[in-house]
């Protein structure tokens, strides 16, 4: 039987994938496990009624296991793993933190309208650590083999790539080579390609807060 998923549904065009980061990591774990799940998307602008009801704080993703919605993608992720262990996704605690200040630096610079602010200079100094953690342990966070922490970190990079590409004119430096085959790698996974937002979707979720 299928796991039901309710995920955010795009700005202006309420049929297709939307631009949320943390509904993607789950797919993207659902995907990677080759869980059979039902997608329903989510007007964020217009929750429907049923979804309210089941799930009151109105966040998306919420999954549904044993007839009770669950939220929060961390949450969701731990529970697929529990119930699905193979492939096994999890890595050992100690990478649980790697590239984990990624998003909220990019989030910071994509906002920033003042370039002496250091921002970027944060953003950059959290790309080269991951980049010099790839380069000790690669190709992926943990190995060879992919786990929970780069399906967190794909559609967090991705959303950095395209948004701030689209808003700053701004890539990943080229010196930080690792970073970019690691995006490579993961932007080219099967599992990615089926689960990612189009770009034009990813830039219309961040326009409001470029500029508000």
């Amino acid at each position: 039987m299928a796991v039901e998923i309710c995920v955010k549904a795009a700005v202006d065009a309420p049929e297709v994938l939307g631009d949320c980061p943390f509904s993607q990591r789950a797919l993207l774990t659902l995907e990677e496990k080759k869980i059979p799940y039902k997608m329903h998307l989510i007007n964020i602008s217009q929750k429907p009624q049923w979804f309210l009801e089941v799930n009151p704080e109105g966040k998306v993703p919420v999954i549904k296991f044993d007839d009770k919605w669950i939220a929060d993608s961390d949450v969701i992720v731990a529970i697929i793993e529990d119930k699905y262990p193979n492939p096994s996704l999890s890595a050992p605690s100690e990478l649980s933190s790697v590239g984990s200040k990624i998003f909220s630096s990019f989030v910071t610079f994509l906002k920033s309208k003042d370039p002496s602010d250091g921002s970027e200079q944060a953003l950059v100094k959290e790309l080269k650590a991951l980049d010099e953690h790839l380069k000790a342990k690669g190709p992926y966070v943990n190995g060879e083999n992919i786990c929970a922490v780069d399906l967190s970190l794909a559609p967090k990079l991705y959303h950095l790539e395209v948004a701030l590409g689209h808003f700053k004119s701004w890539i990943v430096p080229e010196s930080l080579t690792r970073v970019h085959n690691y995006m490579k790698a993961l932007f080219s996974r099967e599992s990615f390609q089926k689960t990612k937002a189009a770009k034009e979707h990813v830039i219309a979720g961040w326009a409001p807060k470029v500029n508000p």
